[in-house]
């Protein structure tokens, strides 16, 4: 059974509210889940983009706090 692991992608929009898409992944599939609105989908490729696409088009939720 592979093991399953989990780390996140996160933003803030520009009210200051921060927006995070998990990214849950086991084997070569990822399954992605947003903590605001509740969105998933799996992806097998470039899972972390597809997080930042969601949070930018969804939530207009654009700055990176690592940055």
């Amino acid at each position: 059974m592979p093991s399953t692991t989990t780390s996140k992608v996160s933003r803030w929009d520009q009210h200051g509210r921060q927006h995070v898409v998990h990214v849950h992944r086991a084997g070569v599939q990822r399954q992605l889940t947003c903590e605001t609105c509740g969105w998933t989908r799996k992806a097998q490729f470039l899972p972390w983009l597809k997080a930042e696409e969601h949070l930018a088009q969804e939530h207009q939720a654009t700055v990176n706090p690592s940055a």
